[in-house]
């Protein structure tokens, strides 16, 4: 197995954020956005109406995953977009104005690891590709586990560590091909810095969630679906 390189924890360039903002994250974000719609959809009683559920999305990058996920589902939110990138900030603020969505959704400086908000208070926790950034991880699992409230929503999706420099060449590849010399550099660091499927769960179990509620669900894919 190979071992983890963390990459740096922060993409805080003007040129870094406008440069992930153009990659083409479009058919990932969908997809990540159809299955939290489906587990939202089958909310187990007596879970309140999905109007009614405050949303934090964890790493929210340039927020394009809370704009998919309002225009799939406009009665969801409020969302509060959090990140701790100012520059991913700013371009999240251009594409909220261009998608007319600045009154539903809050872009929110903040570190996840210490997030601003009361014990048990958050309907439903969202993250896509955040923890493969982090150098601890297991900071962003127990404050997830403190502010979420009870009978609320975890749904984390990440990128798994591939065992092998060549399945990270497959996949880079395979995925980012198409893409420049630096998008697929940035790929191949994040497929070195993501964590495995046993990692994940051992930090699941440490904080109290249950460990087996993370799944591998694609070729380079884990994703957390619990309710708490």
């Amino acid at each position: 197995m190979l071992p983890r390189t963390p990459e740096p924890e922060v993409m805080d360039s003007a040129q870094e954020a406008a440069e992930y903002d153009r990659m083409d994250h479009s058919t990932v974000n969908q997809l990540f956005v159809d299955d939290l719609l489906t587990v939202m959809r089958a909310a187990p009683v007596p879970a309140r109406q999905t109007e009614q559920w405050q949303i934090l999305d964890l790493g929210t990058g340039t927020v394009q995953i809370p704009i998919r996920l309002l225009h799939a589902w406009p009665e969801c939110g409020p969302v509060m977009a959090c990140d701790l990138s100012v520059e991913m900030l700013r371009v999240g603020m251009q594409n909220l104005r261009q998608a007319s969505l600045c009154d539903r959704i809050l872009p929110m400086y903040c570190d996840a690891k210490r997030l601003p908000v009361a014990d048990a208070s958050v309907d439903v926790i969202i993250s896509n590709s955040i923890i493969h950034h982090i150098p601890e991880p297991l900071y962003i699992f127990n404050e997830v586990r403190r502010s979420i409230r009870p009978g609320g929503l975890v749904f984390f999706r990440d990128l798994l560590r591939p065992e092998s420099e060549h399945q990270i060449e497959y996949l880079v590849l395979q995925w980012a091909g198409h893409e420049n010399e630096h998008a697929q550099r940035m790929f191949r660091e994040s497929l070195h810095a993501a964590l495995t499927l046993d990692e994940v769960r051992q930090m699941l179990n440490q904080v109290g969630f249950d460990g087996n509620c993370v799944k591998q669900t694609s070729d380079r894919h884990w994703t957390l679906s619990l309710w708490t």
